[in-house]
């Protein structure tokens, strides 16, 4: 039992707390706050992070909040502050809650002004960070020192662990204690292949720093550097890795961020710019001029290994372990674990394969079957299987390494392998063992209205887990461990919670009470996922995009993240608190900030980290960096051919951070909003869909990082958009873009949360007043669908109920029925297309004839346009209003 009573954080408040009173015979001893937390697929021991949100006003300092037990015992904590709800007040909006998971599913994170948390005892995490330039960082456990090595004239280092020491005896760190140690610039790579041959890199270490949420429980270490290569015409690559530790733990969880930067095809270099994405008005390109050059297909540098390694310190005999699963790819089954000796002639390793991007992909009717894991020893294959599970362990009779990779199959192609006679243990994120990533075009066509290919600057994230342990952990507990990261739990709050708190505006949760609304929702994600598996759009450098059309039996186009589709599926977990959604939201999530994103060449960024003066200048004259760094990519055949001023969304990568602690996520977003400060397209920059769009992107930045810079550009763009809508008779969208209501109602809603600008209310206001008078219908159902989110916005600013009805009226088209055939009992993609066309009331095409690309079984690309920017925050208005009577038809004469 708990000693004090608390309130329920509910709309039922204060009934809550009278039936906790009346249930548990006591008065409160102090005022406090709880919210629920559920574990999803728990797991004992599990370090957690939840990300929070709060109402305004609800929370003003994170030493008010701790974790019970449900039976009201204290579990230790490591609280953080993520941002705040100024400027409207310095209350705390988002925080990330750390603790490691028990037996319980259940938890409560109690809050209020007269919670303390418990101090911690027992192990703490530590870390010494050196930051002279020929420095470390040194993080210990409690159990285990690791130690990173700058790169100096007079210091070598690995490139990642250059030291791991396991303490097993608990009487300190001695000589004999190292398990593994790194190899010489190789213990991260990314080694690159042209027609001149192989070039391997060796890995420098620049920085290290400690990152936000670090503490006693959690500790995050960011490492800087760049692989160098022995010939001059392969650019340095930049690196980034984030090394999570736990205090008492002796394993880290290690996140290892690459950059492409070779020339990814033979073609020359375009003299001149592209007239799509000019930053002057001089020597512009014609891409007809560019188009069939079969240059663009033939590729230049490709990426032949890239990974991660240690030299294990262990002695024969060496034993390993891994795990496969059989049967089919795409429903495999449960884990089978294998072990067996290895000794100084065998190189033991377990490989995933995959359908390269020249391979066919699955039919409507059938899938493809060429998804493969090999267990290896010596060249030769000892085991085949569906897939692998994704860890290695090997040990002696002392201790033991395991690793393990997350999406080992997914993003293939992957390896694990040891080799006893150089002792090391490697896990390549591209694996030797497959052909070499090729990032040359597939045609030579025009593409998303260019002939480039600007694959270099492209990044990619892989996440891995390395467990040290003594010999005698059993099978289950190591592949435990192994599960925290390839196949986490998830801990979250209930949906009311995160509607409750408003972060987002007035959303509401999954609702069976607006089922016909909630089904198009569902069964679109559902459409979704089956295809990540059927067709499969799987690889290291595809798994999390998806494509954008369904025609013919055929899908057409990646998405590359239009628009925000990775913030559609954080909508749908907060909505939920399903845990599937939440994995597919980070996923997208890494793939649209990493793949979609342009990331180099940056130019010199000056840190002060250095007594000379003339540094800073140097930094001022080197104009070596893309004006399109943090510019995003077009929907295109190709994953890397097309660049677009008005491509890039952020609130996706910042859903990321604040739910689940990426800081990758806000890093990127912050690339993005330079970006807009730098203003490369000038007038063209700040009009039309590029500045209703911006205006969304950098009010979710400025949210996260209060950066006053950002919001005088902000401020700035909001007044342009006030401005032209004075001179359009009162719409704020030029009837080019009506498809972008979703940028101008999810922008200005942030904008007014953060400011309650008066200015920007009225204006929004008007605006949504001239759409239900003069519904766009630019993009036909795309534009028409989209007002129903300005409706709703300027609904929820005005309550002027003629714009609440118009909404719903619109919004009818919306309803879908029942499937005939669950999703989960479907035989192939086309009887899913027709169980789909079958419960949808969305109209036909009538300009093109036959079905528009807003159907249910397209992609998720106008899915934002007509339903995920509206439904949820519709059903907040019936769930509050009642369902209004409204006059049909629900679409305008030339659809009927």
């Amino acid at each position: 039992m708990f000693p004090v009573i608390v309130r329920h954080t509910s709309l039922r408040a204060g009934l809550g707390a009278l039936l906790a009173v009346l249930l548990l015979g006591a008065a409160p001893a102090a005022a406090a706050d709880r919210i629920p937390i559920t574990v999803e697929a728990p797991s004992p021991g599990a370090p957690l992070t939840v990300g929070l949100p709060f109402p305004q006003g609800a929370l003003h300092s994170p030493d008010h909040v701790r974790v019970l037990t449900p039976d009201g015992r204290e579990v230790p904590s490591q609280v953080t502050t993520v941002t705040t709800w100024e400027p409207a007040d310095s209350s705390l909006k988002w925080v990330w809650v750390f603790f490691f998971a028990g037996k319980s599913d259940r938890y409560v994170v109690e809050y209020g002004p007269d919670v303390r948390r418990a101090p911690i005892t027992g192990d703490r995490v530590t870390v010494v960070n050196d930051q002279t330039y020929d420095g470390f960082a040194e993080i210990t456990t409690g159990p285990l020192r690791a130690r990173i090595q700058h790169t100096a004239p007079d210091t070598t280092g690995s490139g990642f662990l250059d030291r791991v020491q396991l303490d097993l005896e608990g009487n300190g760190f001695e000589a004999d204690d190292v398990i593994a140690t790194g190899p010489q610039g190789r213990g991260s790579f990314l080694d690159l292949v042209d027609p001149k041959g192989l070039d391997s890199s060796r890995a420098v270490v620049e920085q290290t720093f400690v990152e936000k949420g670090s503490g006693p429980l959690h500790a995050i270490v960011r490492v800087e550097g760049e692989y160098r290569y022995g010939r001059d015409d392969n650019n340095p690559s930049p690196f980034t890795l984030r090394i999570h530790a736990y205090a008492g733990k002796p394993y880290l969880r290690v996140l290892h961020t690459l950059t492409y930067t070779g020339e990814p095809d033979r073609h020359p270099p375009i003299d001149g710019q592209h007239g799509l994405i000019a930053t002057s008005p001089h020597n512009i390109v014609s891409e007809d001029s560019l188009e069939g050059d079969p240059r663009w297909t033939q590729a230049n540098d490709r990426i032949a290994a890239a990974g991660l390694a240690l030299n294990e310190q262990l002695n024969d005999p060496v034993r390993y372990r891994t795990a496969l699963r059989g049967g089919n790819w795409w429903d495999p089954n449960a884990p089978a674990v294998v072990e067996g000796p290895v000794d100084a002639q065998r190189h033991v390793s377990v490989v995933q394969t995959g359908p390269m991007r020249s391979d066919t992909t699955s039919s409507a009717t059938r899938r493809i079957d060429n998804v493969e894991a090999r267990l290896i020893a010596d060249s030769t294959t000892q085991r085949r299987a569906a897939r692998a599970v994704g860890w290695m362990d090997v040990r002696d009779d002392r201790w033991g390494i395991s690793v393990g990779v997350r999406h080992f199959s997914e993003e293939y192609p992957k390896e694990l392998s040891v080799q006893p006679g150089t002792g090391s243990l490697t896990a390549y994120h591209w694996s030797p063992a497959a052909p070499p990533m090729n990032f040359a075009r597939t045609d030579a066509e025009e593409d998303a209205d260019l002939v480039d290919n600007f694959a270099t600057g492209t990044a990619k994230t892989t996440e891995l887990i390395y467990a040290f342990h003594p010999a005698s952990t059993p099978t289950d507990t190591l592949q435990r461990t192994m599960r925290y990261v390839i196949d986490p739990p998830v801990a979250h709050a209930p949906p009311q919670w995160y509607a409750d708190s408003r972060v987002y505006g007035p959303l509401a949760p999954r609702s069976e009470q607006f089922a016909a609304y909630e089904r198009g929702l569902q069964y679109k994600f559902d459409w979704w996922r089956f295809n990540q598996k059927w067709e499969p759009w799987w690889g290291m450098f595809y798994y999390g995009d998806g494509k954008t059309y369904y025609f013919r039996d055929r899908w057409f186009l990646w998405t590359n993240n239009e628009p925000a589709t990775d913030f559609m599926w954080w909508l749908h977990f907060l909505r939920t608190g399903n845990r599937e959604a939440y994995l597919t939201a980070l996923s997208q999530s890494r793939h649209a900030m990493d793949v979609d994103n342009v990331h180099w060449p940056t130019g010199p960024t000056y840190r002060g980290d250095t007594n000379s003066a003339i540094d800073y200048f140097e930094t001022l004259d080197d104009s070596s960096g893309t004006p399109y760094l943090g510019m995003g990519r077009r929907h295109a055949r190709n994953q890397w051919a097309g660049l677009m001023s008005a491509h890039v969304w952020t609130p996706g990568w910042l859903a990321a951070y604040y739910l689940a602690g990426v800081h990758r996520g806000l890093d990127v977003a912050r690339l993005t909003a330079d970006y807009y400060q730098r203003r490369i397209f000038g007038e063209h920059g700040l009009t039309g869909r590029r500045l209703y769009l911006s205006v969304w992107n950098l009010a979710a930045v400025y949210d996260a990082t209060k950066d006053p810079a950002l919001r005088k550009e902000l401020d700035d763009r909001v007044d342009r958009m006030i401005r032209l809508q004075e001179k359009q008779g009162g719409n704020m969208i030029i009837d080019r873009y009506g498809y972008t209501q979703v940028y101008v109602a999810n922008g200005l809603r942030k904008y007014i949360q953060l400011t309650g600008d008066e200015e920007a209310k009225a204006a929004l206001v008007r605006h949504a007043r001239f759409v239900r008078d003069t519904p766009p219908l630019d993009h036909q159902m795309e534009s028409y669908l989209s007002s129903i989110s300005t409706l709703l916005a300027g609904y929820g600013v005005s309550k002027d109920t003629s714009l609440f009805r118009e909404a719903v009226r619109r919004a009818q088209v919306l309803k879908t029925e029942n499937l005939t055939t669950p999703v989960k009992n479907v035989s192939s993609q086309a009887a899913l297309v027709d169980s789909l066309t079958a419960a949808s009331h969305l109209p036909e095409d009538r300009r093109r004839g036959g079905p528009g690309i807003w159907r249910l079984s397209s992609g998720l690309r106008v899915f934002g346009w007509t339903h995920i920017y509206n439904v949820p925050y519709l059903v907040y208005w019936l769930k509050k209003n009642g369902v209004p009577d409204v006059e049909k038809p629900a679409v305008p004469a030339a659809y009927r």
